[in-house]
């Protein structure tokens, strides 16, 4: 565990800049000459007084200018780099406003996102054989959906007879575990389920599956594989890297955690940080109390890693079916889903982050979730105005009009899935054709005018923003069934929410979101036009290079 010590000189390393003021100006003199040029290509730049170009002028990481190319070519020097855009596509770098980037899992565990049990189950006797005896065994990315059917303690049992053992849902918020873990649990058919939380059982007997507070007794017992402060590093290096290469250059990490923030900063020292970070602090993490302390609050920072907005949960997950609704389940007339706070809990939560001068987002998918939410942040805003508190709704996925209109009024930003329509299609049967009319309401946000922003929340969902568009602009499922046709919307009105609706969400639509001048040099170059694309095959557009900073930290 990182210490207070340690985190508060990382901290210093930040910078405590001051955010919302206009970035300083690229320098403009005669004399200067572009570092990159990119001239022929059509260059979307999501900026409504430019909205279109074809050259982009860079010095050093700032964009220094946007127009035509006989306008801007007097800012080739010999030294600068120029890249032919002739037949490729310039867009602004691509933002995940809620995603856990940090893929430590795929470095001490065990990845599982297979189609079959059988496969599965190889994975973890594989680990297991390599895992020093009496330590947890541990597989991520499980995904019951995509399997013939559920993980069952039996399966694990065959695969990991001899110590505990736990599958992790992608989602988060499930998982299966072996008998194994069960004995060193304590947990028994007679256990009771904990507030909060769910131990599956089928004719009486456990399967093996929980849900919610119920992992947190699991996470409590037995040893597990030492994480080291060099393997946290190694996590982000290779998830930044992945998400370059899909043309994501903004990030942010919606539950930070003490080793995270460290490890963020640990590959930004050695050169392996390919995006940049917003870090929102876990409401219940150590690391929460410990910036309060310190005075740090939303907007420390520089441009590479700032710290953001606090981070709660009230409810469970839309994926894995356990989110809290005003109406049951598909075949479940007595499963309304689970809440994991309660009112006092939700107001304490929001009073305390307005006082400690932090922007705050609550984890809500389910309508009686959001409306807890927005109780809250009524209250505490009538209580205690801010100018511009734009309080966040993480997920924000079944609404109403009456939620919409609340939202809209109290300018919170919720921020839905963007792959899950597509992705996930396999889940939505449980909710039924009519919810899902108003579930990733991209289209309802957007005509009530509230700046919804891009969120992949990976790993749960993939976080490609391509496949994010085309989910948006399609409500496609893998299979092509259509899942809430009125919630779809332009491929145009897809690229704004993944470019300057993203910088909005964190503060920062004045240094990035848009190719506009004296804004940071973050953008993509994709092969094909994701407009004129076929919209079932936006995924599948390359992505030819992705620049951070006017540096290329992608190239095809």
């Amino acid at each position: 565990m990182i210490g207070r010590r340690e985190l508060f000189a990382g901290a210093g390393a930040l910078g405590f800049a001051s955010w919302g003021a206009t970035p300083a100006a690229a320098k403009s003199s005669p004399g200067v000459r572009a570092t990159v040029f990119v001239k022929g290509a059509t260059i979307y730049t999501s900026d409504p007084g430019q909205p279109k170009a074809e050259s982009l002028a860079v010095f050093d990481d700032r964009i220094l200018a946007v127009g035509g190319d006989r306008d801007l070519d007097g800012l080739i020097g010999p030294d600068t780099e120029v890249i032919d855009g002739k037949g490729l596509f310039v867009f602004p770098g691509f933002i995940d406003a809620h995603s856990h980037p940090a893929a430590i899992q795929e470095v001490y565990g065990v990845i599982v996102g297979f189609q079959t049990i059988g496969e599965i189950k190889s994975a973890m006797r594989a680990k297991a054989a390599t895992t020093p005896p009496g330590l947890w065994v541990e597989g991520f990315m499980y995904d019951d959906k995509k399997l013939e059917r559920p993980v069952l303690r039996a399966d694990l049992d065959d695969a990991v007879p001899d110590r505990p053992a736990i599958v992790r849902h992608r989602g988060g918020h499930t998982g299966v575990v072996n008998s194994k873990a069960l004995a060193l649990a304590g947990v028994t058919e007679t256990t009771p389920d904990p507030e909060g939380g769910k131990f599956y059982r089928e004719n009486g007997r456990l399967t093996g599956r929980v849900a919610e507070t119920a992992l947190y007794v699991f996470d409590k017992v037995g040893e597990r594989t030492p994480v080291t402060r060099a393997m946290q590093q190694e996590g982000v290096r290779r998830v930044s890297r992945r998400m370059a290469a899909a043309g994501v250059t903004s990030v942010t990490n919606a539950w930070g955690e003490f080793e995270e923030l460290v490890s963020y900063q640990d590959a930004r020292a050695a050169g392996e940080l390919f995006f940049r970070l917003c870090f929102m602090p876990g409401g219940k993490s150590p690391v929460y109390p410990a910036l309060k302390a310190a005075g740090i609050r939303t907007g420390f920072g520089d441009e590479w890693i700032r710290i953001g907005a606090v981070k709660y949960a009230v409810d469970g997950s839309a994926s894995e079916r356990t989110m809290r609704m005003s109406t049951p389940y598909q075949g479940r007339p007595d499963d309304f889903g689970i809440l994991v706070m309660d009112e006092k809990q939700v107001l304490g939560a929001v009073n305390d982050a307005r006082d400690s001068g932090f922007q705050i987002g609550m984890h809500a998918n389910g309508d009686v979730a959001i409306g807890m939410v927005l109780d809250a942040y009524e209250r505490v805003l009538k209580d205690k105005p801010l100018a511009e508190a734009r309080y966040r709704i993480e997920h924000c996925t079944l609404v109403n009009p009456g939620l919409l209109a609340r939202i809209k009024a109290v300018g919170a930003i919720p921020a839905p899935f963007y792959t899950y329509a597509h992705y996930h299609g396999d889940k939505w049967g449980e909710y039924g054709e009519e919810k899902l009319q108003s579930m990733f309401a991209h289209r309802s946000f957007l005509d009530q005018g509230i700046p919804v922003a891009p969120a992949s929340d990976y790993p749960p969902g993939p976080f490609e923003p391509l496949m994010a568009i085309q989910s948006m602009a399609t409500r496609k499922d893998l299979n092509g069934k259509v899942w809430g046709e009125g919630q779809r919307i332009s491929v145009a009105e897809a690229i704004g929410i993944c470019t300057i609706n993203g910088a909005y969400a964190s503060f920062e639509e004045k240094i990035k979101g848009s190719i506009t001048s004296g804004k940071l040099a973050d953008f993509v170059i994709l092969g094909r036009d994701p407009h004129t694309a076929p919209p079932d095959e936006i995924k599948t557009i390359p992505v030819v290079r992705t620049m951070l900073g006017g540096k290329t930290v992608h190239q095809a």
